[in-house]
Order: C-alpha cells, then sequence, then structure tokens
C-alpha cells in the first residue's frame, strides 16, 4: 500500500498560539528525518478570527526511496484528516460540522472550554449552544476524543493553550515521535520554554492516564456562610420561612443580585413583590421560579450607574488581567467605548430635573450635539477610573431617578399581567413572565427591546383569556428571532393581533 502523508488540522483562534502550535509540529517533523508542509487560512469568526492551521507530514526515507519529493495538499478534505486540534469546544463543533473528523481515524484533541461566538453573544434571547450537545456529537464522530480544560490547563501553569494541545497531541502517540523528541522541539523555540513544557508536560501524562476523562463534573458543594449583616439574615430567613423549597434556590439568588445591584432594602421589595404571587403560583411551582428568575433580572436593569459600577470592580481589573496574562512589569490599559445618549442623561438625574431636560429646548439641544458622538474613557487611569466611580456612587440616589420611576411602572404593569393571566390560565401566566426575556441591555438594544415588549403586552391586554399560552410563545419568539420588530409584525397579524 503507497504511503500516505500524516494529516492535521489545528483550529485557533487569533492569539492563542495556533500558529506556534503548528511551528512545533513542522519543527518536530524536519528534525526528525519528515517532510513538512504547512498552510494557514484565516478567518474572521471569533475575536481576531478563527483560522485553520493545516499540516501534513511525509517520511523523508520513503522519498529517498521512492526517487522524488512528495506532493502535499495545502488544505484538509472532510474524511482526510489524521488528527484534529481544537482550541476551544465550539472549533470542535466546526470541525465535525465541516466533516475533518471521521470516526474511522480520526483523533481529535480538544479543550472543553467556550469562547462564545459573536451570534451567541449578540442572540436577543439565549443564543448559546449547548456545550452537552457539542460534546456528543464529537464523541460519535471521532475515532478518539482526547478532552479536558486546557485554557486551565494553561493557566495553572503560566503558559498558553498550544502547550497544552502539543503535550496531549504527544501523550495520544498517533504521531511517530518520542515524548523526548516533543520537548527537544519546545526547547529549540528558545521563548517561554520553562512554562510551555510544564504546560506540555502536565498535558501528556494527564493524556496517557486518563482516555475517558470526564468532562462535566458536578462542582464540590459548599457550606453557606451565615451571613453577619442582621438584615441579611433577615431577608434568607424570610425566604426560608415563606417560599417553597423548589422556589428558594432562585429566590435567594434574586435576593443576592438585589443586595449587589442596590441594597438590602431593594431584596425587601423583591421579596414583598414575590409574595404577592405565593396564593396565584399554588400548584404551579414554575410559575413562582419563573416570576422571580424574571423579576430580579427586570429590577437590576443595566442603567448608567450599573455600567458604571460594573467596569470599575476590582474584580473586572483582576478578570482582565488575568485573560492577557499580565506580568510583573507590564502595564495594562483599558479603553471603554461609550455612547451615552441624551436618553440615558436625562434618566440617570432626579425625575423631575430629567423630564424638564428631556423637553426641547436650548439646554438639550446643547446637550445633544454634545452627545451625538461616542466617547472613549480609560478606566485604567486615574482620570477615567474616578469619572466612572463617580457615576456609579449615585446608586444612593437611584430610587429616585427618572429611570427608576419608569422601569418600576413597567415591573407594576407586567405583575398585573401576570396576576390576571394566573387567575384563569397558570400556564399563559408563566409565559407572559418570560416576555420579561425582551427587555434587556441599555441604549438602542433596551429601547427596541422594551418596544416590542410592549407590543406584546398590547396584545395580551386585547386577546384576554382567549390568548393561548402556545400563541404567546410563538410572538415572544418571533420578537426574540428579530430585535427590528418585523417578524412580530407578521406574526401578531397572522393571529389578528396587530
Amino acid at each position: 500500500m503507497k504511503t500516505q502523508p500524516i494529516k492535521i488540522a489545528i483550529l485557533a483562534m487569533g492569539g492563542e498560539g495556533g500558529g506556534v502550535l503548528a511551528d512545533w509540529i513542522v519543527d518536530l517533523a524536519e528534525h526528525n528525518d519528515y517532510i513538512a508542509q504547512t498552510t494557514s487560512v484565516p478567518g474572521v469568526a471569533q475575536r481576531t478570527g478563527a483560522t485553520i492551521y493545516y499540516v501534513e507530514l511525509y517520511p523523508a526515507e520513503q522519498a529517498r526511496r521512492d526517487g522524488a519529493q512528495p506532493v502535499l495538499a495545502l488544505m484538509p478534505l472532510p474524511g482526510d484528516v489524521d488528527v484534529v486540534l481544537a482550541s476551544e469546544l465550539m472549533e470542535a463543533g466546526r470541525a465535525v460540522q465541516r466533516g475533518l473528523v471521521t470516526a474511522d481515524r480520526t483523533t481529535l484533541i480538544s479543550s472543553t472550554h467556550r469562547v462564545y461566538a459573536i451570534a451567541e453573544k449578540t442572540a436577543m434571547g439565549d443564543g448559546r449552544v449547548d456545550d452537552a450537545s457539542l460534546l456528543s456529537h464529537a464523541e460519535r464522530a471521532a475515532k478518539r476524543f482526547v478532552r479536558f480544560d486546557m485554557a486551565e490547563a494553561a493557566q495553572a501553569s503560566g503558559s498558553v493553550v498550544s502547550a497544552v494541545l502539543f503535550g496531549a497531541l504527544a501523550g495520544t502517540g498517533v504521531l511517530p515521535f518520542s515524548r523526548a523528541q516533543f520537548e527537544t522541539t519546545i526547547e529549540r523555540g528558545g521563548v517561554g520554554v520553562k512554562a510551555s513544557l510544564k504546560a506540555f508536560g502536565g498535558a501528556c501524562d494527564r493524556t496517557r492516564q486518563e482516555d475517558d476523562e470526564p468532562v462535566i463534573s458536578a462542582s464540590p458543594a459548599t457550606v453557606a456562610a451565615l451571613p453577619g449583616d442582621p438584615r441579611i439574615a433577615a431577608l434568607l430567613q424570610r425566604v426560608e420561612q415563606g417560599f417553597a423549597v423548589d422556589a428558594r434556590p432562585v429566590v435567594i439568588e434574586g435576593v443576592r443580585r438585589m443586595i449587589d445591584y442596590q441594597d438590602p432594602g431593594y431584596a425587601t421589595l423583591y421579596l414583598d413583590r414575590l409574595e404577592r404571587m405565593q396564593a396565584l403560583a399554588e400548584g404551579s411551582g414554575l410559575l413562582l421560579r419563573e416570576t422571580a428568575r424574571h423579576l430580579a433580572l427586570w429590577m437590576s436593569y443595566e442603567d448608567t450607574i450599573r455600567v458604571a459600577d460594573l467596569k470599575t470592580r476590582a474584580s473586572r481589573f483582576a478578570r482582565v488581567q488575568s485573560e492577557v496574562g499580565l506580568r510583573q512589569g507590564q502595564q495594562l490599559a483599558i479603553k471603554e467605548y461609550m455612547h451615552p445618549r441624551i436618553e440615558e442623561i436625562c434618566e440617570t438625574l432626579p425625575a423631575g430635573l430629567g423630564r424638564w431636560l428631556q423637553r426641547p429646548h436650548a439646554v438639550h439641544r446643547l446637550l445633544a450635539r454634545f452627545t451625538r458622538e461616542g466617547r472613549v474613557v480609560t478606566t485604567s487611569s486615574l482620570r477615567g477610573y474616578l469619572l466612572l466611580w463617580g457615576l456609579s456612587r449615585l446608586r444612593g440616589i437611584r430610587r429616585s431617578t427618572l429611570r427608576y420611576q419608569m422601569e418600576n411602572a413597567h415591573i407594576e404593569q407586567w405583575l398585573a399581567h401576570i396576576e390576571a393571566a394566573a387567575r384563569h390560565n397558570p400556564a399563559l401566566a408563566v409565559e407572559v413572565a418570560q416576555c420579561q426575556r425582551l427587555v434587556k441591555g441599555y441604549s438602542d438594544t433596551h429601547a427596541r427591546g422594551l418596544s416590542n415588549y410592549l407590543r406584546l403586552m398590547e396584545a395580551v391586554r386585547a386577546a384576554g383569556q382567549r390568548l393561548a399560552p402556545a400563541t404567546l410563545r410563538e410572538l415572544r419568539e418571533a420578537a426574540l428571532a428579530d430585535e427590528h420588530g418585523k417578524a412580530l409584525q407578521a406574526a401578531l397579524m397572522r393571529h389578528a393581533l396587530a
């Protein structure tokens, strides 16, 4: 049988070292009497772009016996790849979708961590692809599937994902090279050798020892510490005594969110509103849980105060430093691209002043010109940080702002719609509660979502008891599918509710 090249496809995103990994494989082969060829095809799928690196290896001894140089391919073909290395789980899914992974020959090596695609992030609803489904498809498609959280392993060793993938590749034994030859390749690179060898060694050992490494495991149980603040302790006691067992986890999370967003008094308002649902939700735990979940989301709406608070938290700076791998002696600059409209400025002011500023007059027109273009705020600088930190401190006057009054009115109307539906059709009440999914974000995103939500609520009010839960679900999904409302308008007309 004619000798075939070893065919390797690497799918990685910009900045993850896919090119370094491809170069290592080529260097490994060429220093061990193999002919190697590599090509790369950049893409724009995520961040700086997902790239396919393709490597073919051919024994130089066989070429000498044949008396000719082999002709190696430039791109992987479906059904004709021996090894696929994916820097994260979605890249593995794309490889399977493209037919690069086959059960008769392909070893698939992938990290199980996720970097969400743009389509997942921008979806109006929950646009995330199910990780378990991705893993299941990959398991069925591959001859052998090696997977674990390689991003976590890389961070633990102070290296990058490419070094972990290289170690996992060595651990599979699919290439005709020894571990020592792999390690020598890293040493020849001369950059970050110690950290890369540590990441390589851990991944190699893990792959050899655990072919069937469990991917998703339950997080270890933790014992909740008793809160030191008596007000918070009283709130948790109120939840334990006043809500059904199956609803408590959601309600407690809602209480935590309200305290983080505002204060214990705001959490008390959250529980007061939920208690109104108790009798109506009798026998329908789903209604209470869905109302609790979506009420917490709505009451923690993203106003300018919230955005400024999140952008100036120490945990955010620590996360960014971790993500970029900030080293000692390096400095980090974080620039925020912000475009607050005059509407957001008016809504952040006390209600009376905000309504006055909303009216068309000289001050309104001057401010509108000033906010016509976006601004860049460097939160890593003292000036930029203090600007946003000062805005976040307006939390104390949030209940007096125009935005609070507007959101409060919408929340009360939403709860009234849920209560009215629950009296004759609890299933419809659940669908009404889930309509809150349309109201999210801030600026134009929030305005469009709220507009679609209000159209849905008008349909609920007009249809009354004759509205079927399935119909409202269809209308809501149409609104989530198209933020501009065209799909919703078509659905409303189809059901004679426009």
